[in-house]
């Protein structure tokens, strides 16, 4: 019998006996997927880790490190929070149907859900619509639960059938039905948030903003406490339709400015997927971290360089649709564990045990 998890390491023999069964599953899960990729005339690419920039988004956080080359001279490079700039290259360069099991980094961020070096799956689809990966992410959920001999996910105490029709709500409309604010009331024509009108409807729905909230804090309060919770019940859901602010690397939605071609997939509540029908004006893409890195610096102090390279690929690269998934929360769901932890074969000393 393994012993108490508050005193034994993960590489504890009876410890890693408990958790083997999971661990091996994972595998069988990814082995699957990989499967299903290639069946479908996907490449399977291998994006490399270090990057100029780590992506331009305003609350993601970085690791950084230094090459140093044989002269001395020293160069600031980071790891990598997605592989979804050196994916983008290669649609620029001819790929149409890529994906990659990605080793990815990302700083300040903790707890079950959580782990600063995880799995992401990414693919892409050139020249393909925004419902076409929409409609993969659902399949892979299914795949897993079929990897998995199960036909029910169960997360803290939340239930889903990944085998029943997906829901597909809007952002606009599941703010209206779990909070009753009407989200398109607090946007610009241009898609930007007017701050006081959401301020005064999230009053309303009993969340009181703080006096230096923005509009993109406030939107991120309400969805954790009154929306995220209550989506991917009994089934899995789509949400679908972010407003344009909240979706820096997604093309605007062709009948509406205010909102973008953007997506995320839940399942008993967890976040597992996100998706988007993808940006190719550089220009634009400029504007918009150029934005995210003007936020990041007034939260946090700092900001990220843009990759030059890759606003000069946006030139070249083919109409495409893309998802990022965290593999690792699907293995979870699928494996019936409590923590992302318990599916990581080595999780970082002192993340799990002593």
């Amino acid at each position: 019998m393994a012993k108490s998890a508050s005193i034994s390491p993960w590489w504890d023999k009876g410890r890693h006996a408990d958790r083997r069964p999971a661990l091996v599953l994972r595998g069988a899960i990814k082995a699957a997927i990989r499967n299903r990729f290639e069946k479908a005339g996907f490449t399977e690419v291998e994006c490399g880790v270090l990057a100029v920039s780590p992506g331009n988004e305003a609350h993601l956080s970085a690791f950084a490190t230094e090459k140093i080359a044989p002269d001395g001279e020293k160069r600031l490079l980071y790891l990598h929070t997605s592989p979804e700039f050196a994916a983008k290259k290669l649609l620029a360069a001819g790929e149409t149907k890529i994906f990659d099991f990605a080793r990815v980094f990302r700083n300040r961020e903790a707890g079950p859900l959580h782990a600063n070096e995880f799995t992401m799956l990414e693919w892409y689809r050139a020249g393909a619509p925004y419902a076409a990966v929409m409609g993969d992410a659902v399949d892979l959920v299914r795949l897993a639960a079929e990897t998995a001999g199960t036909r029910q996910f169960v997360f803290h105490g939340g239930v889903c059938d990944p085998f029943a029709e997906a829901e597909e709500l809007t952002v606009a409309e599941a703010f209206f039905r779990y909070a009753g604010i009407d989200l398109a009331a607090t946007l610009t024509e241009g898609g930007e948030g007017i701050r006081d009108a959401l301020a005064d409807a999230a009053r309303i729905a009993g969340i009181a903003p703080a006096a230096d909230d923005t509009w993109a804090d406030i939107f991120s309060k309400v969805l954790v406490a009154e929306i995220e919770p209550r989506l991917g019940e009994g089934r899995p859901t789509l949400l679908d339709r972010y407003p344009a602010c909240e979706a820096a690397l997604a093309r605007r939605a062709p009948d509406d400015p205010r909102f973008a071609e953007r997506f995320e997939l839940y399942v008993c509540g967890v976040e597992l997927a996100n998706g988007f029908g993808e940006l190719t004006d550089p220009e634009e893409q400029q504007k918009r971290f150029e934005c995210e890195m003007d936020e990041k610096e007034r939260i946090y102090g700092e900001r990220y360089p843009l990759d030059e390279d890759f606003l000069a690929a946006l030139s070249h690269m083919p109409e495409a649709s893309g998802v990022a998934l965290g593999f690792d929360r699907l293995a979870m769901l699928a494996a019936g564990a409590r923590t992302l932890n318990d599916v990581i074969w080595t999780p970082l000393a002192g993340e799990y045990g002593p």
